[in-house]
């Protein structure tokens, strides 16, 4: 009979690459997966119910039209209450609460609320071997579930950010809540060797470490072509980056280096935060011409995409440890689709970049060094040639298959420990 593995996850799981690979790897070793996720708030209704692959399903709990219900629901059942019983101040006061509940900031807070508990009661209700927090987020809804019953079932913890130090997070107070709950996992994963190291330094122990390496594909036909699709000639050359669109990434030094490219059309695909910022930079800067976006495109489709770039950008900014640390799966994207890249020198980043002789590493905060790395390759096309030839050389040493051995290494190490 095969073991349970509920798996926490808060997003809508549409695009998570990692998530699907580590639920896909475990179904196919034998353990029976479930995935319970969140259903975005404006964004496209998913099924609440989704079977991935042979056991392996996904359950989405949450959703605005389902919270805005329970939270009437609650709202109305404790009026209702406060008349039967006739108190009139109670009447008073729960009627000023549904009013206050009506505030924007203050219904968003209460149903993220709601979201959370929905989440660790339905987590709670199933009978599993193991609870599986992806991101600090869901760690105490994970707890919840494997800890509050008199059998405890194990629990792990897979960080794929560093939650302490991360763009656009409180660091004190995601220090504290991480630090509370840390002592009560049974197993810590972590995406590189750096924040293994950064993680022993913080709280006294080695993680795990598993690498986010895109799956293996071999060479796909292209069917959606970049260059029709932007109206851009065949010969265009496409300078890629892809992935969110969010602060600390680089992307406006991006878009201020795109002047200074003596060719090529810099292209953005994806979603998130910063887009509407950049693309208003980008008019300001009479760009439109230089400078394209393409919305986020599923995961099966990317490879299909990334292939017919000429480069691709991985130009994140050292604002947090977060970022300085990252090995980050575009890299490794943009090395399975055999295209060269210009890149931070950060560590893990530079270990590949400058190691295996793919590209070339700038300074990220500076667009005049952005755009030097890209004419450099422009210009000596021989140099730029033996980089892509490198890429094709070395792209089957990122790759899941060898880390789907880690993780299976993990669970089986596990198992074990269950049966003791």
């Amino acid at each position: 009979m095969r073991k349970k593995i509920v798996m926490l996850l808060f997003n809508n799981f549409s695009n998570d690459a990692r998530v699907l690979k580590e639920g896909k790897s475990l179904a196919e070793i034998g353990y029976d997966v479930e995935l319970i996720c969140v259903q975005e708030n404006k964004k496209a209704l998913l099924p609440s119910k989704e079977a991935v692959v042979p056991y392996f399903h996904v359950t989405r709990v949450g959703g605005e039209k389902r919270q805005r219900v329970t939270l009437l629901a609650l709202c109305l059942l404790v009026i209702s209450i406060a008349i039967q019983v006739g108190n009139l101040l109670g009447i008073i006061l729960s009627v000023m609460m549904f009013f206050i509940l009506q505030i924007p900031k203050i219904q968003c807070t209460v149903l993220m609320g709601i979201t959370i508990m929905t989440m660790a009661v339905v987590a709670r209700s199933r009978k599993a071997n193991y609870f599986q927090a992806h991101d600090l987020n869901t760690l105490p809804q994970a707890h919840f579930a494997a800890k509050s019953r008199l059998q405890k079932k194990q629990l792990i913890y897979d960080s794929h950010e560093v939650q302490t130090s991360r763009e656009g997070y409180n660091g004190w107070l995601h220090k504290k809540v991480e630090q509370f709950y840390i002592q009560k996992i049974d197993f810590m994963i972590v995406e590189n060797d750096t924040r293994a190291a950064f993680n022993e330094q913080l709280y006294g122990f080695l993680p795990g470490v598993i690498h986010n390496y895109p799956e293996y594909e071999e060479e796909i036909t292209n069917n959606k072509f970049i260059h029709e699709l932007l109206e851009l000639p065949p010969n265009e050359k496409i300078l890629l980056y892809q992935g969110v669109i969010n602060p600390g990434r680089g992307l406006e030094k991006l878009v201020e280096a795109a002047p200074l490219f003596k060719e090529g059309t810099l292209v953005f695909i994806g979603d998130g935060r910063q887009k509407a910022a950049l693309q208003k930079r980008v008019i300001e800067l009479k760009l439109t011409s230089r400078v394209k976006f393409i919305s986020k495109v599923p995961l099966h489709e990317l490879k299909n995409y990334t292939q017919q770039a000429f480069l691709g950008f991985q130009v994140l900014n050292n604002t947090c440890f977060n970022h300085y640390s990252a090995s980050s799966n575009k890299l490794f994207e943009y090395i399975a689709a055999e295209i060269p890249v210009i890149a931070c020198e950060f560590p893990e980043i530079k270990k590949v970049v400058d190691g295996d002789k793919v590209g070339i590493c700038i300074d990220s905060h500076s667009p005049k060094a952005i755009a030097a790395g890209v004419n450099y390759m422009i210009q000596d096309l021989a140099r730029y040639q033996n980089f892509k030839d490198n890429t094709k050389k070395i792209k089957k040493k990122y790759i899941w298959d060898r880390e789907k051995v880690q993780l299976e290494f993990y669970y089986k190490h596990l198992d074990l420990k269950e049966q003791k």
